[in-house]
């Protein structure tokens, strides 16, 4: 069954089809959801919010573009939903618990990183820093959409951003994978 079939058979609501369609994307979305949860299962919670998300508005979905990413949509916006109901955004950390001057930063560090390193220093970030460098640097938002998606200023998400990236080089630091 090709991907137009499968949705048009989860769309009569065949349960096969929605397992189908889930098994097939899961994996993948929940990726996505371990970058903006505290934890594995927050993640899985997300997940499932997310695609029950997706089959109550399959019908929206236009064929326009790829089904991935339109399900990423939804579960990326399902994620931000789950950040916004438990308030962790105005948890901010302040300036002076980041260092910012940090010195010989190698852009090409992340690229020695494997992808649970990375997961595993970003879930080390506050929220907020987390949640607008998942944003920006993994999902192609501009601060403008970012501000907008959020409720805060385009300021607010450009200097979120700062200090995650700082945070970032002070763990890579640490951990010596730039020197």
């Amino acid at each position: 069954m090709n991907e137009e079939q499968l949705v048009y058979k989860c769309l009569e609501k065949d349960a096969l089809a929605q397992k189908q369609l889930f098994e097939f994307y899961s994996r993948r979305m929940m990726g996505v959801c371990l970058r903006y949860s505290k934890d594995a299962e927050e993640a899985q919670d997300v997940l499932q919010m997310g695609f029950i998300k997706v089959f109550e508005k399959l019908e929206m979905y236009n064929h326009k573009g790829s089904l991935e990413g339109w399900i990423r949509k939804i579960i990326v916006n399902t994620a931000l939903d789950n950040i916004r109901k438990n308030k962790k955004l105005q948890n901010n950390v302040e300036m002076d618990k980041v260092d910012y001057q940090l010195q010989n930063y190698n852009e090409g560090a992340i690229d020695v990183l494997s992808a649970q390193d990375l997961l595993k220093i970003t879930h080390s970030m506050p929220t907020g820093f987390r949640t607008v460098f998942n944003l920006y640097a993994i999902e192609g938002y501009s601060h403008k959409e970012i501000a907008e998606e959020l409720n805060i200023s385009i300021s607010t998400s450009k200097s979120q951003f700062s200090r995650a990236r700082a945070h970032l080089q002070k763990i890579l630091l640490k951990e010596e994978v730039v020197k």
